[in-house]
């Protein structure tokens, strides 16, 4: 590149001196800026150019490319504008400077292609959620090659992290205006053809997308009933072509506008149809991550439409389609934001289907209350027997793998009972009446909102509180009744000296992994209610109900019993998922931490108050005064707070997610609660008095 004169960084500070005025000639920053420069105007190829560039903006925004040394300034947004602002103005004052600057650009933009930028960064790939995510896995533990001609893989290496978006997020589009008046002038077509062309080829690269992704199989069977020539993604596409087409030929007008802008908004009706139509035949992560890409791609489109519309005369939509270009960059590359992006639909749908469940777990009047105490106490006598045979099934000498598995069997068959029985265990309910506040949070709004959940708070409470007292209360003293009974029998207790003495040990938290072992068991009773709300959903997803009702079997046994018998499967299928999940992790967990050698184990407080019961039964009555008894008595207390405890936190955070309840509101509700608890602390021990209102809107 021939230049009047050598742009040197020592030349090109002088430059800089000379076009700022005396009281911002001492700014500390300038010699960053004079390198910069001289980097970018005398690199020879193109990979250099690309590297000065990006070191450039990575400076703008107030930073360095190989560090993380920042200017010391309590306004980050002011420090990066106010770089920009230095650059516009020694640009200004200066115009060989601009146009080195100008020639660098124009090398870059004719050595480049765009179309990826405008049609492709941010978008997901079409190949679904578990190959875009590993794609950005693999990106994240293997570095990928440059590809310095793809100007959209620039952008994405430009904004990999959040303080790159500092001065994009700072920029006014009067600087903007500023800054495109001085590197692409007017009366310099050929500065924006490439930029121009770019942005057409990348217009058609989405029209294309979308048009693929709405008439996909998975999308067309929950759209409207039609033929593919009246889609609105069909007929998206064939308007954004030809408003494509009269744009580059200098003749766009508002009727072609208005056209396109009606089958975009047509578009928007039906991806909300198939939203609709999830919430109630089920969530597919493939659909849900089809309808984002639908969703990105059209924003991106209108984005680059109202350029077209404008021109260079309305920096605004300029700005905007820069800003989007930015955050999907920066988006583009995270793992969170596709997770959270795609799983908020799914994580509703499983909250919603456990909140159903989780009802049946609230006392909101008297017989309510009254009811959990007696479903409790059944679930309590019903655990002792669940006990007794987790007992034997550890003395029984069983392999690794047999005694886990039938353990996890043992557990799995007692919760069935439990649920075809209509009967409570406590450690069940944090998970199912977490979610049932997802009602609440996604129907009613405002103050009405925090207060239903207060109330809730209170019912939640004193039901949970309620069910463990009747369910250890009882399963203790079944556990003392059956010890007799078993001595009467026998003429020995159930458990021997041995066993018991380990029973308490096991149970002190103290000197053994019993807080540990409890908070995990809550992590499981989570996780359980979690599977049980998947397995509904892929249950409703697939219409199991309605193939059972529709098998051939009905020839044999008749097409009533097999209504019936789809009329079972979809009323119990997320019980019975979480019933036998729950047993099993239950039952298999310890074995898997002697397999890998970790400290893994569970501490359900209902069962082991029953085998602490067992325990106690077999020993001599001058163990009730001894320390190991008290630490045990203490090891289940702390059961039942960290059973209940994590696994309601988790839930309640699912809940939360899942309807996007604000910081802001949270830190309301916290202070509802406390000024609840402080003035009216019977409601969390006792029933109401008073029924509480419904959940859910009519």
């Amino acid at each position: 590149m021939q230049n009047t004169f050598t742009f040197s960084p020592d030349s090109v500070l002088a430059c800089i001196h000379a076009a700022l005025p005396p009281q911002r000639q001492n700014q500390r920053n300038l010699p960053g800026l004079a390198k910069r420069l001289s980097n970018l105007v005398l690199a020879e190829h193109l990979p250099d150019r690309l590297d000065a560039w990006r070191s450039m903006t990575t400076w703008l925004s107030g930073g360095s490319l190989w560090s993380d040394v920042y200017i010391d300034s309590a306004d980050v947004h002011g420090s990066a504008t106010q770089r920009f602002a230095v650059l516009m103005d020694v640009l200004a004052a200066t115009p060989p400077l601009a146009a080195a600057v100008r020639a660098a650009l124009r090398c870059i933009l004719e050595e480049t292609e765009g179309a990826n930028l405008f049609g492709e960064v941010g978008i997901p790939s079409d190949r679904g959620f578990l190959s875009e995510f590993g794609d950005r896995l693999t990106s994240k533990l293997i570095p990928s090659p440059r590809d310095d001609h793809d100007l959209g893989h620039l952008m994405s290496r430009s904004y990999q992290r959040r303080r790159d978006l500092t001065l994009i997020r700072g920029l006014q589009p009067s600087t903007l205006q500023r800054a495109v008046d001085i590197l692409f002038p007017a009366d310099a077509p050929e500065m924006t053809a490439a930029l121009e062309r770019a942005m057409a080829d990348g217009f058609r690269l989405l029209v294309a997308r979308v048009q693929g992704q709405g008439l996909s199989l998975k999308l067309r069977a929950r759209s409207q009933p039609g033929p593919v020539a009246r889609s609105p993604f069909k007929r998206l596409a064939d308007s954004g072509e030809n408003l494509l087409c009269a744009w580059e030929q200098a003749r766009l007008t508002g009727d072609l506008l208005d056209a396109w802008r009606e089958d975009v908004v047509a578009c928007r009706d039906e991806m909300q149809l198939i939203s609709t139509r999830l919430e109630s035949e089920g969530i597919s992560v493939d659909i849900v991550y089809g309808l984002d890409v639908l969703e990105r791609c059209i924003a991106r489109m209108e984005a680059i439409v109202a350029v077209m519309s404008t021109g260079r005369e309305a920096p605004g939509p300029v700005l905007l389609l820069l800003q989007q270009l930015a955050y999907a960059a920066r988006e583009s590359t995270s793992l969170r934001h596709l997770v959270r992006s795609n799983l908020q639909r799914l994580q509703r749908r499983i909250v919603d289907r456990a909140g159903k469940t989780g009802e049946h777990y609230i006392a909101e009047t008297p017989a309510d209350y009254r009811h959990i105490w007696a479903a409790a106490a059944g679930g309590g006598l019903l655990t002792v027997g669940t006990a007794a045979m987790k007992m034997a099934i550890a003395g029984a000498g069983l392999a690794l793998f047999m005694e886990g598995f039938a353990s996890g069997l043992n557990y799995a068959v007692s919760f069935l009972i439990l649920q075809a029985l209509g009967l409570i265990l406590a450690t069940k309910q944090p998970a199912m009446t977490a979610a049932a506040f997802a009602a609440i949070i996604r129907d009613r709004k405002g103050g009405e909102r925090l207060e239903v959940i207060v109330d809730y708070a209170t019912c939640i409470c004193h039901s949970q509180l309620a069910a463990t007292i009747a369910n250890v209360v009882v399963v203790a003293t079944g556990a003392y009744a059956f010890d007799a009974m078993w001595q009467w029998i026998t003429g020995h207790s159930f458990l021997s000296m041995t066993e018991a003495t380990y029973v308490f040990q096991a149970l002190s938290p103290v000197d053994s992994g019993t807080v540990f072992y409890a908070a995990l068991t809550g992590c499981i009773l989570y996780l359980a209610a979690l599977v049980g709300g998947w397995v509904d959903n892929w249950a409703v997803y697939h219409r199991l109900p309605q193939a059972i009702a529709e098998h051939r079997l009905g020839l044999r046994f008749g097409r009533l019993r097999m209504i019936r018998l789809a009329g079972v499967v979809s009323r119990n299928m997320s019980g019975w998922a979480t019933n036998i999940s729950l047993g099993l992790m239950l039952g298999m967990t310890p074995v898997l931490g002697k397999f890998f050698g970790l400290p893994l184990d569970v501490r359900h407080v209902t069962l082991n108050s029953g085998i602490l019961s067992l325990a106690t039964a077999s020993l001599d009555v001058e163990w009730v005064g001894t320390g190991l008894l008290s630490l045990a008595i203490l090891g289940v207390a702390v059961m039942f707070v960290l059973n209940l405890g994590v696994s309601f936190a988790l839930s309640l955070m699912t809940a939360v997610r899942a309807y996007d309840l604000s910081p802001d509101d949270l830190r309301d509700l916290g202070r509802r609660l406390w000024h609840r608890l402080c003035t009216r602390p019977r409601d969390f021990i006792m029933p109401p008095r008073r029924p509480i209102p419904p959940a859910s809107s009519t």
